[in-house]
């Protein structure tokens, strides 16, 4: 069995703002799921060199300087905003799902339990919450290691940011299941790749109200398949619990012990250590299916 491991980042409570769906508060959440017997990591900041790998420089300096002019609250467009802490804290997030990666390496379970999340960022911009894209970061430094890299999102939303990171890549295999039509409104079963990555991103789109039935047979007849051709060195999981149905942003029927299904696929998919990142997630029983999560692992 491989023991699981948590990395837990407290400091993100700097960048808050508590009527905003992506608060400090909604991390408590799903800290609450962590089992006692469970070690809890720390995590470092990033090296600005790591973020530069999937981020435009000018946008990575723009972005220190905002919050460095924020006094206490600003927003970079409707959905996203910044605190004067908020260039730390983003620093710190990509600095965990690094952490995750490094133990998932060495064979152990790891989960992220970073904010702001990241899978929306773009190359050049902030997008829906997201500051700098965690797991693609990560993805990214783990190549400098391995030959080839999974990234599962299960996210009721589709990680656009994380797709376009690696969308003429053949080395990182990208797998989608969302809710359909919803923000970012891509994620079409068209959007296979381009170039020498054509064939190796694919995204599921689903309907509101889709249940575990419909998320097994995704996994089970499409993602785990794939997973088991491409053959990764390592596996990424964009673990955003906003697919819960009591979750205010999305609107999926999937139940906490769903969570532990859909992770003891990949689990089995790959037969080695897996690491999380922590996306979405605002309802009150995310906890809950953090708690299912850690079982399966």
């Amino acid at each position: 069995m491989v023991r699981p491991c948590a990395v837990v980042d407290l400091s993100c409570a700097l960048h808050d703002n508590p009527n905003h769906p992506e608060s400090h508060s909604r991390l408590l959440t799903a800290i609450e799921g962590i089992p006692d017997d469970v070690p809890r990591i720390t995590p470092e900041p990033a090296d600005p060199a790591d973020i530069r790998r999937i981020h435009d420089p000018q946008y990575i300096q723009a972005l220190q300087e905002r919050c460095s002019d924020t006094v206490t609250l600003s927003h970079l467009d409707a959905d996203t905003y910044i605190t004067p802490h908020s260039y730390a804290v983003a620093l710190t997030a990509a600095g965990g799902a690094l952490a995750a990666l490094d133990r998932a390496l060495s064979g152990e379970h790891a989960f992220a339990f970073i904010r702001p999340p990241g899978h929306h960022a773009e190359r050049a911009h902030a997008m829906g919450f997201c500051l700098f894209n965690n797991i693609a970061i990560a993805a990214h430094r783990a190549l400098d290691s391995v030959d080839r890299v999974a990234i599962v999102d299960w996210d009721v939303h589709h990680g656009n940011g994380t797709q376009n990171s690696f969308y003429l890549s053949n080395r990182v295999l990208f797998c989608s299941v969302h809710q359909a039509p919803m923000f970012p409104y891509t994620g079409r079963v068209q959007e296979i790749g381009n170039g020498t990555g054509k064939g190796f991103s694919i995204n599921a789109p689903l309907s509101t109200g889709s249940t575990i039935a419909d998320y097994h047979s995704v996994f089970s007849e499409v993602f785990v398949p794939a997973v088991e051709r491409f053959r990764p060195d390592i596996l990424l999981v964009s673990a955003g619990q906003d697919i819960l149905s009591d979750d205010p942003l999305g609107g999926m029927s999937i139940l906490p012990e769903d969570c532990g299904v859909l992770t003891s696929l990949l689990v089995h998919a790959t037969g080695s250590a897996l690491a999380l990142v922590l996306e979405g997630g605002y309802g009150p029983s995310h906890g809950t299916a953090i708690s299912h999560i850690f079982s399966a692992l």
